[in-house]
C-alpha cells in the first residue's frame, strides 16, 4: 500500500495529527460513552487515498494506549478504525453516487457497534444506550467535521499536494 517515502511520510503525518488531536485536544471526551473524538473527522481521508489507512490505524493505536479500557481498546478500537478506513477507501474507489455523503458512514456504524459492545463488556455500561451514544458522537465528528473537511481539502491545492490526495473519481462527487 505504501510505495515510497512520500507516502510513508504522509501516513505518518496523518497518524501524528490523529494522535495529537485525540490525546492533547480532546482527551477526556475521546474515551467516554458520549465520545467526541475530533480526530475521527480524519476518517474521511481514505476517500482520497489508501495511504491514510495505516496512518489512521497507527494514530488510533497510539491514542488508545491511554484508554481507560486498556489493551482491549488498543486492539479492538484500533481494528475498528482500520476496518472503517478500508471500507471508506472502498467507497472512494467505487462507482457509487454520493461518495462524500457515504464516506463517513463506516466509522459511525462500526464504532457504534464494536465500541458500544466493548464498553458494555469492559465497563458494564448499558449496551443499547452506549451504542447510541458512541454512534451519536461519531456522527457529530465524522459528518459534522468530516464533511466540511472534504470540502476544505477539495478547495485547497496545498493540502492536496501535502497529503498526496487524489480527487474522488466520477462526475457525481456530492
Amino acid at each position: 500500500m505504501i510505495k515510497n517515502t512520500k507516502q510513508l511520510v504522509t501516513s505518518a503525518i496523518i497518524a501524528t495529527i490523529y494522535a495529537v488531536v485525540t490525546i492533547f485536544l480532546t482527551y477526556p471526551m475521546s474515551f467516554q460513552a458520549s465520545q467526541f473524538r475530533v480526530a475521527e473527522a480524519l476518517t474521511i481521508l481514505p476517500l482520497f487515498t489508501p495511504v491514510a489507512i495505516p496512518g489512521l490505524f497507527i494514530g488510533c493505536i497510539i491514542s488508545n494506549l491511554l484508554s481507560p479500557v486498556g489493551p482491549l481498546d488498543v486492539i479492538f478500537g484500533s481494528l475498528t478504525t482500520l476496518i472503517a478506513a478500508i471500507a471508506t477507501w472502498q467507497i472512494g474507489k467505487s462507482n457509487l453516487k454520493h461518495k462524500k455523503l457515504l464516506a463517513p458512514l463506516p466509522p459511525v456504524i462500526l464504532n457504534a457497534i464494536i465500541i458500544g459492545l466493548l464498553l458494555n463488556y469492559t465497563l458494564k455500561w448499558p449496551l443499547v444506550l452506549t451504542m447510541l451514544q458512541v454512534g451519536f458522537g461519531e456522527l457529530l465528528c465524522c459528518y459534522g467535521l468530516g464533511l466540511p473537511l472534504i470540502t476544505v481539502i477539495e478547495k485547497n491545492n496545498y493540502l492536496k499536494q501535502l497529503l498526496s490526495l487524489q480527487f474522488i473519481k466520477g462526475k457525481d462527487r456530492a
